[in-house]
Order: structure tokens, then C-alpha cells, then sequence
């Protein structure tokens, strides 16, 4: 039977709204139904969650929220299995069964390997895990199974030969990675494609700094369309890509999920000149960014010093905006906040033991150890109001 996929909008589990800003289980289930109801009202029905999200409760909120209150023939429900994060091959059947049991559902519509790299794929031919997902499929426990990818077009190739029993492929797209080297979102897209690969798009606005660019950036785009939100620009710079099946995107707050409902329920592909008007804005945003990070926070559980790493990069990027654009003052609240995160109980950047256990997990092959060392500590921890003021 045909999957109806409704409209080309799927709400993403990564980030859902949150009670207490520092503790992502938090999760605020009076919002997040609400969410989902007006989701469910305008015509979208794809959800995508994972076992790692929110410390492990994204599956148990969607299980609550979601399940429990609508038919089960209402929605797509599509999870991942964290092959990273086990131990051997007996845990792919009892974590399998234990996202089943947080989800209440007997059924997956789509079930991923999570985050497929190199070392994953090594304990993947170990443990038979593609055999094991088949097996899954011919038994009716999903309905396709798929990859979600941080890595090369080259690996994807590779995988995507040896198996081509994969039904579709998330991966990381965005207008801001799209000829990034490191990032290579594009030739990943190529890649899925030359294999007939369904996409489903994760990063859309790269963790929402899309949806703030530099006030130079902005002021190309308000002067092109007043009416659009910033971030309709990303998600319709994915959206308009061929072979795009869905785009997701995590909404922590509801003014968010009103804006992309706006941008996907009558979806408008970009034009020619809206595409000259983006290449202007990567110019500018990668002059204006120094620390590519979305905030996935992969990188957080991993630090054995408790350091809040996606938090120091966002007010160490914020603040090298602001010294642009702002006063002073402005530039100072960064280090404040810095100041009280660390006070919270945070380790400081400068408790980094450059273990790199981070970096093994970042999606954007960040050097994070470097970053820490040369951008917060030098800067941010040492900051100098006194010299900034004069400045």
C-alpha cells in the first residue's frame, strides 16, 4: 500500500519544546500536544524521533503525545537505532523492542540506522544489522528502513552499492553546507540520488542560525520579500531540491512551528533570482561565523567535564556579531551568560582535556578541542570589558 506522506513537512524530535532551558528532558507535553495538533490540523503527518534525543525521552513524548491521542493509520512515525552507542549484537533486538514499547506502537513507518559512519559500519557487518533490519521489515515491524549520514558522499556510495536493499537516506542539507568542503552536503545529495535514494532533509536551518543571519543578510532578504520569515529561505532552498521527500524540522517554540506550517502548506519553490540572493548571504554569514556549530548537542553527553560546548559556541559566535553591529553592553551579555552557566555547575571551556570524545560524535566534524582553546578561552573566559568598552 502506498505511503501518503501528506504534505513535504515532518516535525523533527531533535529539539521539542522544553520546560527549563538547561535539562533537555525537560519536555513540556502541554506545548508539545498542542504542536501536534495544529500540525495534525493544517495536513502534516511525519514524525521522526530517535532512542538518543532528549536524553532518551523524544520516544517516550511522541509515545505520550502523539500515539496515545491519535490513529495509529493518522501519522508516520519514523526512529533510529543508536549502533553507535551499543555494546554488541544482542542489544539491536532489546533496544529495538524497547523504542516499540516508548513509542506504544507495534509498527514503525521508518526505521533508520542512526548516524552511519565508518565505525558504525564496521560493527554493523559485525552484528549482521542489515540482515537484522530485513528480517524486521519482512515481518511487518516497519515499513522501510533507511541511514541517517554525517559523513562522506564517498561513504554513502559505498554503502549505498553494497546495500541496496536501503529504502531512502536523511542527511544533513542545508544552503550554508551546501558546497561546504567539510560538510559536502551537496554531492552527499547527489550521491542518494544517482541511487534513486529518497531524501529526507535533517538541519535545514543548520540548528535555527539560519533563521538569524547577520543583520546585512537579513536586509538583502527584507528587501526582496518584506513578508518572508529568514528561515523560509532555508527550508525552501531544501524543499525545492528533486528527489526531497521531507523536510524536518525541530520547534522547540510554536512561533516556529506556525512559520514553516506557512512556508510548506502552499510551498513556493525558489526562483533564480532568490538563489543569487542566498549565495550573497552564505557569503556573508561565513564572514560573519567563526564556529559552524547547530547545537545538536551529540558532543555534550560524551564530555567526561561536563562542559556545555554547543552553549559556548552560540554566545562565543553571538558575541563576534555583536562586536560587529553593537554596543558594547551588548557584547558583554555574553560573557555574563558564560558566567552563569559555569556558575549552574558547568565545566568551564578551559576543563577541556582534549580527549576528542567529542569530536567522534560531531556530525560536523568540528575540532572542537580547538575551538574551545582558542576562541573561548582566549576570548570569551578571558574577556576584558574595560578593553572592550574602549574599544
Amino acid at each position: 500500500m502506498a505511503i501518503n506522506f501528506g504534505k513535504r513537512f515532518g516535525l523533527g524530535g531533535l529539539r521539542l519544546p522544553i520546560s527549563d532551558p538547561n535539562e533537555q528532558r525537560s519536555i513540556d507535553y502541554e506545548t508539545l500536544e498542542n504542536m501536534i495538533d495544529i500540525f495534525m490540523d493544517h495536513g502534516f503527518n511525519y514524525f521522526d524521533t530517535s532512542y538518543i534525543y532528549h536524553g532518551g525521552l523524544s520516544e517516550v513524548a511522541l509515545g505520550k503525545a502523539l500515539v496515545d491521542r491519535y490513529p495509529r493509520d493518522s501519522f508516520l512515525l519514523s526512529t533510529k537505532m543508536p549502533i553507535k552507542f551499543m555494546k554488541k549484537k544482542e542489544d539491536m533486538e532489546t533496544i529495538f523492542e524497547e523504542q516499540l514499547e516508548k513509542c506504544h506502537v507495534d509498527y514503525f513507518d521508518f526505521y533508520l540506522i542512526h548516524s552511519i559512519g565508518k565505525e558504525t559500519y564496521e560493527n554493523c557487518k559485525k552484528w549482521d544489522t542489515f540482515e537484522f533490519l530485513k528480517q524486521k521489515r519482512a515481518e511487518g515491524k516497519f515499513r522501510e528502513f533507511g541511514v541517517s549520514l554525517h559523513d562522506s558522499p564517498e561513504f554513502l556510495d559505498l554503502i549505498l552499492t553494497e546495500h541496496p536493499e536501503i529504502d531512502f537516506v536523511i542527511e544533513q542539507i542545508n544552503y550554508i553546507d551546501w558546497k561546504n568542503p567539510a560538510i559536502r552536503s551537496k554531492e552527499i545529495y547527489e550521491v542518494a540520488v544517482k541511487h534513486g535514494k529518497p531524501i529526507v532533509v535533517m538541519e535545514a536551518c543548520k540548528g535555527g542560525t539560519l533563521a538569524e543571519v547577520p543583520d546585512e543578510a537579513k536586509r538583502i532578504m527584507k528587501e526582496y520579500n518584506p513578508d518572508a520569515s529568514i528561515a523560509s529561505w532555508a527550508y525552501r532552498f531544501v524543499g525545492s531540491l528533486p528527489g526531497v521527500r521531507v523536510v524536518l524540522a525541530g520547534m522547540p517554540r510554536m512561533e516556529f512551528l506556525y512559520d514553516n506550517i506557512k512556508t510548506f502548506e502552499e510551498f513556493q519553490p525558489l526562483n533564480d533570482e532568490e538563489y543569487k540572493i542566498i549565495d550573497k548571504v552564505v557569503e556573508i554569514i561565513n564572514a560573519n561565523t567563526p564556529i559552524p556549530c547547530t547545537v545538536c548537542r551529540y558532543c555534550e553527553s560524551e564530555c567526561p567535564k561536563n562542559i556545555a560546548i554547543p552553549d559556548y559556541f552560540a554566545l562565543y559566535n553571538d558575541m563576534k556579531r555583536l562586536e560587529k553591529s553593537s554596543s558594547a553592553n551588548d557584547v558583554l551579555t555574553q560573557a555574563f551568560y558564560y558566567g552563569n552557566l559555569i556558575e549552574q555547575g558547568r565545566g568551564p571551556a578551559s576543563a577541556c582535556i582534549k580527549c576528542e570524545k567529542c569530536v567522534k560524535v560531531c556530525p560536523q566534524r568540528l575540532e572542537i578541542p580547538k575551538y574551545l582553546e582558542e576562541y573561548v578561552v582566549a576570548e570569551l573566559e578571558s574577556y576584558n570589558p574595560e578593553a572592550q568598552i574602549k574599544k
